[in-house]
């Protein structure tokens, strides 16, 4: 637009943008203030960012205070308190709150039904659903404390109490302990609470331990055959000792000592509705699986070990851009199943997942699908390749089941009138889904448009709902079909470190180039293997660049329209450009990859939106 305007004009817009950037740069600089207002600024900054998670971390933290008061108190005024102390006090109350967290330990992890709430009511503006996989480790760590204070306590205290007790003391407690009393620390070991007890404590040391970081993703170097006890597998295998756990904890619940009455044993209580729900949503799962079968349309394996599989799409199977299904393959686990982001659009007549090899299972399925590739023919992307042909002798592809679709924060995109989407490496999944869904919006709002225009009624997608005007012009974005689609501008910056990262959706990033005739969508490619620009190391892979894209509108890097970067994006710059061209909006900013960005991004999300007039919100994907 600049081109088309006089010198003057030109110059007066391009002043005041220097002044605005100006004015923004002296917002953010760091005010000077006393301690105490910085503290309390920062407090309300936080509460402000963080009041969803604030408010259920109050409520779950305060009703747990209240059961272990509760137990604590009655057990004080028990007769047992005479013998066993304060240490009985601690160890029911430890006991109360462990029962609450296994049963609620559950719902995070209820995909299903956490998806229908997202979908289907507004509890996601007061229930930070993002959160739920956080939730379920928190509450892991609170499980992991009342299991070892409880241990503790009884072990350590309780049972020498009662051992070393007189005969006088320990007559009240005959009714529990029976009349001859206990003369070894092996008579409480043995009995049903004894041994299913040290069982739980020892499987959830295990479930936890391979659950943690270092084990999970491959951190910790163990020699042969201990290696085994690394990577997901092991995570996965060892998780599904809960049903076990679960099993032990109804008969240690029912079986204590100190409580004769059956409706005093609360903890079947406690956990039948979760375990009830849970179980529901496996059944599910293995039911909605077996009959929603897929065939496999395509296969690639590209550069930096990512596999791509084209499914056909099960009748009745709707998703939105953003979410997630998980992918079981009988010729790798018939057990195990994966989460993998949808890359496809909602409008494609296919599913797709990209997926990395950075664990034995997917391992395992890239060499399973590759034996039934072969290279590419000309024209074709990737290092090989398989495609199902109508009427021809097709590959024998391994099948696949796939389950979900499952909700995921940036499948909310259409929420926020701008969008700024991170992706680092294979992380840039579920951000080329929403591109090419806002592409395909866009383009049908401008049919829509141009049908109401002419007086016209065209079918569109049927994930849309139904015309309830007369036929008249409207402004863009709140055309009947597709008046909840919000977004007017995107920016996408796709970060990886290898070159040939980029063959992984080249295909997607020249449509999206070609359609987006509007630049609705704003595309950068960074790859940070090569020195920065302005670097003389740079400067001759630049200047090639340069003339190649001007030439032939094609970027040597990338090998799409879509001209690459080098080194790292600044962040704050990326920030400061989105509020001065969007003041007095809301972008959402949605991140998928590696935990070492998100710090920044959320940070810069924060002080951005307190000191400019553009709200931004955070989101990060969780796996």
């Amino acid at each position: 637009m600049l081109l088309l305007q006089g010198p003057s004009q030109s110059i007066r817009v391009g002043g005041e943008s220097r002044n605005l950037s100006k004015m923004l740069s002296e917002k953010l600089k760091p005010t000077q203030a006393n301690i105490v207002q910085r503290k309390y600024r920062d407090f309300n900054y936080f509460v402000q960012d963080n009041w969803q998670r604030v408010w259920v971390m109050a409520l779950w933290i305060g009703v747990m205070a209240g059961l272990f008061t509760y137990k604590y108190i009655q057990y004080k005024n028990r007769a047992v308190f005479v013998v066993m102390g304060h240490c009985v006090c601690m160890a029911k109350g430890a006991a109360e709150t462990l029962k609450l967290n296994m049963a609620i330990i559950l719902l995070p992890v209820c995909r299903n039904t956490i998806t229908w709430l997202r979908n289907k009511t507004r509890l996601g503006v007061a229930v930070p659903f993002d959160d739920n996989l956080n939730f379920h480790k928190v509450i892991a760590v609170a499980i992991a404390l009342a299991v070892g204070i409880h241990a503790i306590s009884h072990l350590a205290c309780d049972f020498p109490r009662i051992l070393n007790a007189s005969e006088e003391a320990y007559e009240p407690m005959e009714q529990f302990f029976g009349d001859d009393q206990p003369s070894s620390y092996w008579w409480f070991v043995k009995g049903w609470a004894g041994v299913t007890g040290i069982i739980m404590v020892v499987l959830m040391a295990i479930a936890f331990t391979l659950a943690s970081p270092w084990f999970r993703r491959n951190r910790v170097n163990l020699p042969k055959p201990l290696d085994k006890l690394t990577g997901f597998n092991a995570f996965w295998y060892s998780h599904h000792l809960f049903v076990i756990v679960y099993t032990l904890l109804v008969i240690h619940g029912i079986k204590i000592y100190l409580t004769h009455d059956w409706y005093k044993k609360t903890t079947w209580m406690y956990l039948a509705a979760p375990v009830i729900l849970y179980a529901g949503e496996r059944l599910i799962r293995a039911f909605r699986s077996s009959i929603k079968a897929v065939k496999i349309l395509k296969v690639a394996v590209y550069p930096g070990n990512v596999l791509t599989l084209h499914m056909s799409k099960p009748q009745g199977f709707k998703y939105k851009s953003g979410q997630y299904i998980f992918v079981n393959c009988a010729a790798v686990s018939p057990f195990e199943w994966h989460p993998f982001s949808i890359t496809s659009a909602p409008m494609d007549d296919y599913v797709s997942v990209h997926i990395r090899t950075l664990g034995d299972w997917t391992r395992q399925l890239k060499s399973v699908f590759s034996e039934v590739c072969q290279p590419p023919p000309t024209g074709k992307s990737g290092l090989l390749r398989a495609d199902f042909l109508q009427g021809e002798n097709n590959p024998n592809f391994p099948k696949v089941l796939i389950d979900g679709p499952y909700g995921a924060p940036t499948q909310d995109y259409k929420d926020y009138d701008v969008v700024l989407l991170v992706g680092l490496g294979i992380g840039a999944t579920p951000m080329i889904s929403v591109v090419k869904d806002i592409v395909n919006n866009m383009k049908a709002i401008d049919e829509e448009e141009n049908s109401l225009e002419n007086g016209e009624m065209t079918s569109l997608p049927s994930n849309a709902s139904p015309l309830t005007t007369m036929p008249k012009k409207k402004p863009v974005g709140q055309s009947g079909r597709h008046n909840n689609f919000k977004t007017s501008r995107a920016y996408f910056y796709w970060v990886t470190r290898e070159q040939g990262s980029f063959d992984w959706f080249k295909g997607v990033m020249n449509e999206v180039a070609e359609m987006d005739y509007k630049g609705v969508i704003e595309m950068h490619n960074y790859c940070t293997s090569v020195y920065e620009e302005g670097d003389a190391r740079s400067a001759l892979i630049t200047m090639l660049q340069s003339l190649n894209h001007a030439k032939n509108g094609v970027d040597v890097v990338s090998g799409t329209r879509v001209k690459s970067h080098f080194a790292k994006p600044n962040w704050r710059t990326v920030y400061k450009r989105i509020a001065l061209n969007h003041p007095n909006s809301r972008v959402g900013v949605f991140y998928c990859g590696a935990p070492p960005p998100v710090k920044e991004l959320r940070q810069l999300a924060s002080d951005f939106s307190h000191k400019t007039n553009t709200k931004f919100e955070f989101h990060k994907e969780n796996f």
